[in-house]
């Protein structure tokens, strides 16, 4: 390198030292202190899976629409079947499916292939891959992706509700936790260890990514199927979070469930039950969950109906074999200190 080159290589590195010192030097903007005119609560609902999550998402949502709320509905499950009941048994298309559909045709995804609506609720689908064909996990981050190229940040909605498979809270299902994409978690379950089991993983997932420096957290549970038996009460009451409402094991609410019915409307028998839950979920702050052991989640159960008494014994070399065992001298070379 000539002498010139060198000169022109310094002066060019201490120019960028010095744009870079001047870009730090900037100040950030003062923080908003007016009046807030729009502000969207971002909620994802955890649950087990056939914990009825689904269900009391579709009715939650439409009860919000009927109150003059925004909402989408925003299903993250691999299932697909937030929305079929919201839409009477009928599946809409999944982002997923149609961004392939779309890409091998040389198109555009644009919402409206993907979004539906149904008396105010908008709903649509992130879907998940073919069987034996992908990640589940892979398919949500995929499908958060196109909604942001879809304008995801710009939309106008006071809710937003998504509906998460707790089974798994790891890679795209630990999505939202992990990179503070909603403001608070709820988790469905019922009075069965499970349903528990599950909601209690999701408050662990909650109470590691806030020891990481994260925002999130569980705003309360939503007991369904409840049939008195008191343990979801239990274990909320346990890890510190509310009850945001206690849908029953009834028969009615049971068959028109089956049958597609949406029975959050104002008017209708059950209808001051979500018009609760839509207020307590809107006004639920977000709290630091203390999530149990697996012995104080057996604890919330009667020892008989969790096997309870069941103590650990070791497993010896001879009962892998199925014979007596001899241990033979190690073939292992130990060296003497020096």
């Amino acid at each position: 390198m000539t002498l010139l080159n060198t000169a022109h290589s310094d002066h060019a590195a201490t120019d960028q030292i010095r744009a870079l010192r001047e870009e730090a030097a900037i100040a950030p903007d003062a923080p908003h202190t007016g009046e807030v005119t729009k502000q969207t609560q971002v909620i994802a609902i955890y649950g087990k899976g056939g914990s009825g999550k689904s269900f009391a998402l579709s009715n939650l949502s439409y009860m919000m629409a009927q109150q003059g709320k925004r909402v989408l509905l925003i299903g993250c499950d691999p299932k697909s079947d937030t929305t079929s009941l919201l839409f009477g048994g009928r599946s809409c298309p999944t982002i997923i499916e149609t961004s392939a559909a779309k890409k091998l045709a040389g198109e555009e995804v644009r919402i409206e292939d993907v979004c539906f609506q149904r008396d105010g609720v908008f709903a649509m689908e992130l879907g998940g891959p073919e069987v034996g064909r992908g990640c589940g996990g892979r398919g949500i981050i995929h499908g958060f992706e196109l909604l942001e190229k879809l304008g995801f940040h710009d939309w106008g909605f006071d809710y937003v509700l998504l509906d998460f498979l707790g089974d798994v809270v790891c890679g795209g299902f630990g999505l939202p936790i992990a990179r503070d994409m909603c403001q608070k978690v709820i988790v469905v379950g019922s009075n069965d260890l499970q349903s528990l089991y599950v909601a209690n993983n999701v408050c662990k997932a909650v109470e590691y990514f806030r020891k990481m420096g994260g925002n999130v957290g569980v705003a309360g549970m939503i007991v369904n199927k409840d049939d008195g038996t008191g343990e979801a009460g239990a274990f909320a009451a346990a890890v510190d979070i509310p009850v945001l409402c206690a849908i029953p094991a009834d028969e009615d609410i049971r068959r028109k469930s089956a049958n597609y019915q949406i029975i959050g409307r104002p008017d209708g028998p059950w209808g001051s039950l979500f018009a609760d839950l839509a207020r307590n979920v809107a006004e639920a702050p977000a709290r630091q969950p203390r999530p149990l052991d697996q012995d104080g989640l057996l604890g919330l159960f009667s020892p008989e109906d969790v096997g309870g008494g069941v103590t650990l014994t070791p497993a010896t070399q001879a009962d892998m074999r199925g014979a007596a065992f001899v241990q033979k001298p190690s073939l292992e070379v130990v060296y003497d200190a020096v």
